[in-house]
C-alpha cells in the first residue's frame, strides 16, 4: 500500500478504486445513451444546471461549471440560438440578464432524463438477476451514506 492509503483496509482501497473506475464508465455510458448531435457536453451540462438551478446569471453558471465566463458565453449563445433559454432583465438588477429555460428546453432536459434512466432500468432488467438489483438497491444506502457530512 502506497502512503496516501496508510491506515485503510485493503478492502476499503480496493472498493474505492472499484467504484471510482465503475462510476466513471457507468457516467460516461449514460452520456452516451441521451447525446444528441445538437448539444456538446458543455451545452448539454450548462442546460441541466440551468433546470436545477432556475433562473440564473450567466457569471453564476460559469462560476458552478468552473469555467472562465467567456466561455459561458459561448455555450449559452449556442443554447439561445436552438431556442433552449431565454434571457431577461434581472429584476434586483436591471443590468444582469437572468437565464432560465425555455419550453423546448425543459422538454430536453426531461426527454435526456428519461433516455438515460430507461436504459439504466432497461440494462438492469436484461442483465441482473433480482438478487443482484436487490444487492445494488442495499449498496446505494451505503454509497447515500458515505455523501453526507
Amino acid at each position: 500500500m502506497d502512503q496516501s492509503t496508510e491506515g485503510v483496509s485493503e478492502s476499503a482501497g480496493r472498493a474505492a478504486r472499484d467504484l471510482r473506475v465503475a462510476f466513471s464508465l457507468l457516467h460516461r455510458r449514460i452520456r452516451e445513451v441521451s447525446e444528441t448531435e445538437e448539444l456538446t457536453p458543455s451545452q448539454l451540462s450548462a442546460l441541466t444546471l440551468v433546470s436545477k438551478s432556475g433562473a440564473a446569471t450567466a457569471s453564476g453558471l460559469a462560476a458552478t461549471e468552473g469555467v472562465r465566463p467567456q466561455s459561458m458565453a459561448a455555450v449559452l449563445a449556442a443554447l439561445d440560438q436552438q431556442g433552449l433559454i431565454e434571457r431577461n432583465p434581472d429584476p434586483r438588477d436591471g443590468r444582469r440578464q437572468l437565464i432560465t429555460l425555455t419550453d423546448a428546453g425543459r422538454e430536453r432536459v426531461e426527454g435526456t432524463r428519461q433516455a438515460r434512466e430507461e436504459w439504466l432500468a432497461r440494462a438492469f432488467q436484461d442483465q441482473c438477476t433480482e438478487a443482484e438489483r436487490q444487492t445494488v438497491i442495499e449498496a446505494m444506502a451505503v454509497l447515500e451514506r458515505l455523501t453526507r457530512p
